[in-house]
Formats: structure tokens, C-alpha cells, sequence
């Protein structure tokens, strides 16, 4: 009955905790030799915090994450174009986090092999296909090695070697032309203490958010930034180094004016003691996930342009989801098609959002009408668009606030008790 998860990513530690709580024997092959604290700032939103916290890890996020308290659009010139609550303070029974993407993936990997014991994960273990065999799946690894299960579930991220076996013509993930050059910087932090920020418009845009408290001796946080530029698509950029350390003095000179009252967006770059280079890319979505007992989740199944802080978040969610359809139909292809049912409507609406800039596309609405510039943002943008457009994008993404508090949990705690 064991089910075999490639990667050991965020998605799938956290579908191997959502099985260990429902009693089901799996076991994670993982490509590299030793997990490492690796990647970037995430956010973590309130649909996907309440289920960590109902795998008994609330306080977990506590250590290695901040609770973010509100989340705002500024102009390019750093005019406020929107502000809004998060977490607790917006009315959600659950938080919102700015996480270290590896301190979390760490953090979830410790507590499930504390839980299932550290022979849960096997390192060293690169998916390279599967096949279905009656009532049974094979995963089959890159040294020729091949493991029987009920259920194989691809977890190996946007480059899914499962993917590529479903859909051997759909070739390179698809770059539209953005650059993110990313770091952490050791900083005072901005307004609220835990504001999480965007500003700027459609070809040039920064991110911006702590991810850890101020240092009571010091003041400073570790602040994760995120400096975005579009080009032509068509003047290939070395969008083949998916992870490549970057010359500050490549993208900096974009970024000098923009010094704001409450920001000072070069003192920020210059800080960074490194920083690294990324192509935005996602992948078109596609008309299934599942091929009899082996179905995709996370990046493998639906990798998004990172512009709504979803991407960990839906990874999450995709874990707990499967683990309810497995209670309710056992291990199977009925499960994994109910489960497949489930989410891939909601993210195959996500892809399309984010690809035109999903929540953040008033930046270039309010840049269009005002170039960045105005003294009352109502003269720009009613208050009315400006929050129908928040409040949009939530339903989609799956984090509306009153149809998440209404909802069940996914897992039934009475029948599953950790």
C-alpha cells in the first residue's frame, strides 16, 4: 500500500506528514545527497498556514518565519497605491508567514522523519519515469533502480521528470522575458515592522519583505528582496542558468533613483552579500495530471509566475488535498482522480491570473493613468477597483477570507489524530 513521492520538496514533505497522520506507508526519493537550507524568501498564506498548524506545526512557523501584518502596491516613485491587512488582522482564523523557503523545507522534513523516521526520505534518489502496473506503480530512478508501490506522486518541482514522461513534446519551461535577481539583506525594517511590498509596474518591479523579527541589540532584520526587469523575450537571455550569482552592477543602475521616505531600495541592494539570478517562467497549463496510479502535485502539476506568493502555499494545500481524497476513496487512481478534479481548475485559473500579473496588476493600471506620480491615489484609482481587484484575485487563488474560515478542515481531526 506504500505510496512513492518523487522529491522532497515542499510539496512533498508535506504530503508524506498529511500521510503518516492518515496512517498511509509512503516513502520520498529525493535526487540530491543531503538536504540543505536552500532558496529564497516565501509567503505562506493563511489557506495554506492552517494547514501546517493542522499537522500540529503552528508553533514551527514561528521559529523559522515572520507573521507578515499587511501587504501593499507603491508606485514607482513610492507612492502608497494600496494597503491591506493580513493573517489575523484581516479577519482570517490563521496567519500569513515570510519564510526562508529552505529553513521551512528543513523545519517540515525534520518533523517528518521525527515522525516517520528518518528512512522515510531517500537521498540520492532521482526520479526518472514510472510505470503503471495493474494495481500497482513503479517509480524508476535515474540508476536503474525501480520501486514498487500503489501510488507514485511526482513532487520533482517545475523540471518534473514525471512531467516530461506525460508530456515528452512540451519541452523548456516558458520564459516571457522577466529577469528576478533576489537576495536577503540585513536592514532596519519598513513601516509596519512586517509590510510586505511591491512597487514599481509592468517591466520593472521590487519585492520586498522581512523574514525574520529586528535583533533586539542591533535593529536589523533579514529583509528578502526581489529586483525584477522584462526584455525582449526574443534577445535570449542566459535564461538557461536557473540559479546563477549576479553582478550587482548588472541590474542596480535601474534601481538607483528609487529612494522613497520609507525605503531606500540601492542601500537594500548593495547590502545583499549575494544575490542570484532567475528567469521567471511557468509552464502552459495542461488537460491532466494523473495516468492511472500516478498523478503530479506542486510545481510538477502546475508551476505559476511567482507574482501572487501562492506557489509554496498551493504545494501545501495540493498535499492535504490528495490526503482527504485518499481517506474518502483509499489508494488509487479514484483518488487521485478526485483529487486532481479538485485543484487543477482552481490552478489552472492561477497560471492564467498570475500571467497577467494576477494581483499586482493595479502597478501598471496606476502607472498607465498617473506615471507613478499623484497625491491622492482616489484620483487615480477608486478605492472601489482597488478592492474589488484584491478581493478577486483571493477567491481564485483560494484564500477568500470568509470561504476559508467557513471551511471544514480537510482532514478530519477526530479520525485522524496526530
Amino acid at each position: 500500500m506504500t505510496i512513492l513521492i518523487a522529491g522532497a520538496g515542499i510539496a512533498g514533505l508535506s504530503l508524506g506528514l498529511t500521510l503518516h497522520q492518515i496512517g498511509v506507508p509512503f516513502r520520498i526519493y529525493e535526487s540530491v545527497r543531503e538536504l540543505r537550507p536552500l532558496g529564497v524568501g516565501i509567503n505562506l498564506q493563511p489557506n495554506a498556514v492552517r494547514e501546517i498548524i493542522e499537522l500540529g506545526l503552528g508553533d514551527m512557523l514561528d521559529q523559522v518565519g515572520l507573521r507578515t501584518q499587511d501587504y501593499g502596491f507603491y508606485s514607482k516613485t513610492g507612492r502608497e497605491i494600496w494597503t491591506e491587512p493580513r493573517g489575523l488582522a484581516a479577519g482570517y482564523k490563521w496567519p500569513q508567514y515570510s519564510v526562508h523557503r529552505g529553513k521551512l523545507q528543513m523545519a517540515l522534513a525534520e518533523a517528518l522523519m521525527r515522525r516517520a523516521g528518518p528512512q522515510c526520505i531517500v537521498t540520492e534518489a532521482a526520479a526518472a519515469g514510472y510505470r503503471n502496473e495493474g494495481d500497482e506503480a513503479v517509480l524508476l530512478l535515474h540508476d536503474g533502480r525501480e520501486v514498487r508501490g500503489k501510488a507514485v506522486i511526482g513532487a520533482d518541482g517545475i523540471h518534473s521528470a514525471l512531467r516530461a514522461q506525460m508530456y515528452p513534446d512540451e519541452g523548456a519551461p516558458i520564459w516571457g522575458g522577466a529577469i528576478l535577481w533576489r537576495g536577503t539583506t540585513l536592514a532596519r525594517p519598513f513601516l509596519s515592522g512586517a509590510s510586505m511590498v511591491l512597487a514599481g509596474h509592468d517591466t520593472q518591479r521590487l519585492v520586498c519583505y522581512p523574514i525574520t523579527p529586528p535583533d533586539p541589540d542591533t535593529g536589523l532584520a533579514t529583509i528578502n528582496w526581489i529586483a525584477e526587469r522584462t526584455f525582449d523575450p526574443g534577445a535570449g537571455w542566459r535564461k538557461e542558468d536557473w540559479n546563477r550569482a549576479a553582478d550587482k552592477s548588472e541590474f542596480l543602475p535601474w534601481f538607483e533613483d528609487w529612494t522613497f521616505d520609507w525605503l531606500d531600495v540601492p542601500a537594500l541592494i548593495r547590502g545583499a552579500e549575494q544575490v542570484f539570478e532567475y528567469p521567471m517562467v511557468d509552464r502552459d497549463p495542461v488537460e491532466s495530471w494523473t495516468e492511472g496510479r500516478v498523478t503530479l502535485i506542486g510545481d510538477a502539476a502546475h508551476p505559476t509566475y511567482p507574482v501572487g506568493s501562492n506557489g509554496a502555499s498551493q504545494a501545501i494545500v495540493d498535499g492535504r488535498v490528495l490526503g482527504a481524497q485518499i481517506t474518502a476513496h483509499g489508494v488509487g487512481p479514484e483518488a487521485l482522480r478526485a483529487y486532481e478534479a479538485q485543484v487543477r481548475p482552481q490552478t489552472t485559473k492561477v497560471a492564467i491570473a498570475n500571467r497577467g500579473a494576477g494581483p499586482i496588476a493595479v502597478l501598471q493600471t496606476v502607472e498607465d493613468r498617473s506615471g507613478g506620480v499623484f497625491d491622492r491615489i482616489e484620483d487615480v484609482m477608486s478605492h472601489k477597483e482597488l478592492a474589488d481587484h484584491a478581493a478577486g484575485y483571493k477567491r481564485i487563488a483560494g484564500f477568500d477570507i470568509e470561504a476559508l474560515n467557513a471551511r471544514p478542515p480537510l482532514i478530519d481531526p477526530v479520525a485522524h489524530p496526530l
